[in-house]
């Protein structure tokens, strides 16, 4: 035998090994942006859940601050609230449940 023979069997490794690693690097990356899409998904979660506490919670705040208001008889001292937050209204008045 040649040596030519043996040349080839070892580019064909070679090719194999690139593809094998190729293959490999594909799959890490496509389980990381997995992950990080899933984080990501979870933190904005998270975050909207939080936002719409706040939310709830200004609006209380609100009605607190009408109704000591009423009781104080100053009433005329503050200009009528609206029936919701101005939150609620730049959200489209979307609540947690309509999502």
């Amino acid at each position: 035998m040649d040596g030519s023979g043996q040349g080839q069997g070892q580019q064909h490794e070679g090719a194999d090994a690139t593809t094998q690693k190729t293959a490999d690097l594909t799959a890490f990356v496509q389980n990381l942006l997995l992950q990080m899409q899933t984080r990501f998904q979870t933190m904005s979660e998270s975050i909207i859940t939080k936002i719409d506490e706040m939310g709830s919670r200004i609006d209380d705040l609100e009605r607190s601050i009408a109704d000591l208001v009423k009781e104080t008889g100053h009433a005329d001292a503050m200009p009528p609230s609206p029936p919701t937050s101005s939150y609620h209204h730049l959200r489209g008045g979307s609540t947690k449940e309509s999502r």
